[in-house]
């Protein structure tokens, strides 16, 4: 594959973007291109004050852009089950990013639902929101689910085990887990959606500072933060790449895993990427199906 950047994007006029966590980071960086390229852009995030900002960021960049905002808090089921109805009964969704997420929380925490707050608002929350907007995405032509996971989808701390961390509980392995299960969860779609003109794809952005950084284990993760991110870390622009790829190139295939080609996978041209080992299992994503199933209430027929 030759050299790919967010220039090869073609227009998306008459396509409409759903972007959750689309008020800063990747997220942003996706809705500010998508919307230069004439895509209708739909930000959803937790406050309101942080999308109406968002969206002037947006039109700092296309002063024509549609930009309209969704308030949802991903850690509570009810207000998923509110904004998603919303979309269903309203919009055709063509580009759904599964991009909002949290990392690292230093002590385990639960969502308003009883759920480790990681694994709950990184997987269950979107699980949930993808179930119930579906209606809007199969009202799309050519519909596309993007899902942001990470290279720690890839770590032995990540297994599918204890799923509320409730046997033991280390912030990274949250996260590790929540990771792993975006990939699980997109193969899943990918074969329960095969033969169809959806495409789902899940994407790891190698590594940039957003604000999945504010959170820390002590003394030592401040000091080495702000080393990383000069040393290890690109840009949200960069790290936004694989997602725009994914939504847009004519050569991705559903079930992908892409990423950035360069060193170490933290940065450069996106491409597939190899697998979390066992990931593409159907049992382990038949089984994550039915559990996320069962422990949101929200039944996902897609």
């Amino acid at each position: 594959m030759s050299h790919w950047t967010p220039d090869a994007i073609p227009e998306q006029g008459g396509r409409t973007a759903l972007i959750t966590g689309g008020n800063s980071g990747i997220g942003l960086v996706t809705a500010r291109v998508l919307a230069a390229r004439g895509a209708r852009i739909i930000l959803a995030g937790r406050s309101q004050a942080n999308l109406d900002g968002a969206v002037q960021k947006v039109l700092d960049v296309t002063p024509t852009a549609d930009v309209a905002t969704l308030v949802v808090d991903l850690s509570d089921l009810a207000s998923v089950g509110e904004a998603a109805t919303r979309i269903a009964e309203t919009e055709t969704v063509d580009l759904l990013f599964n991009n909002a997420g949290i990392m690292n929380l230093p002590t385990r925490q639960t969502t308003r639902d009883g759920f480790e707050m990681t694994f709950g608002t990184n997987h269950l929350g979107h699980f949930a929101f993808d179930a119930q907007v579906w209606p809007a995405v199969l009202r799309s032509t050519a519909p596309r689910v993007v899902t942001v996971s990470a290279i720690a989808a890839r770590w032995p701390m990540g297994r599918l085990e204890d799923l509320m961390s409730e046997k033991s509980y280390r912030g990274m392995g949250a996260y590790a887990k929540s990771k792993r299960a975006n990939v699980v969860y997109t193969l899943e779609l990918a074969r329960r959606t095969a033969g169809t003109p959806l495409k789902a794809l899940v994407v790891h952005p190698g590594a940039a500072m957003t604000n999945l950084q504010q959170h820390g284990d002590g003394a030592l993760s401040r000091a080495f933060t702000p080393i990383a991110a000069r040393l290890l870390m690109g840009s949200s622009e960069g790290a936004a790449w694989p997602s725009l790829y994914a939504a847009t190139a004519s050569d991705v295939q559903s079930g992908q895993f892409i990423g950035p080609a360069g060193r170490d996978q933290t940065s450069g041209t996106p491409k597939p990427a190899k697998l979390p080992k066992g990931a593409d299992d159907p049992q382990q994503g038949a089984r994550l199906w039915a559990e996320s199933e069962q422990l949101t209430g929200v039944a996902f027929k897609p």
